[in-house]
């Protein structure tokens, strides 16, 4: 069963679930990392891990930052 990859709805779950764990990180500035992030791994043959992997990398990209 193949499930259809939307790569906007993706970044607006990772976004969101970020939002509340960097509640002072800049909206612009976290949707933008995590929108890259997505991009990157939604070229990718294989999307099935693309929301958990992303999240990781962003998050880890806004510790960064604090």
């Amino acid at each position: 069963m193949t499930t259809e990859f939307d790569q906007d709805e993706v970044a607006r779950q990772v976004a969101e679930k970020l939002r509340e764990k960097f509640p002072d990180t800049d909206a612009a500035t976290l949707k933008q990392i995590v929108n890259e992030e997505v991009a990157v791994l939604a070229q990718l043959p294989v999307h099935d891990y693309v929301a958990v992997l992303s999240e990781r990398a962003a998050r880890k990209r806004l510790k960064k930052l604090d």
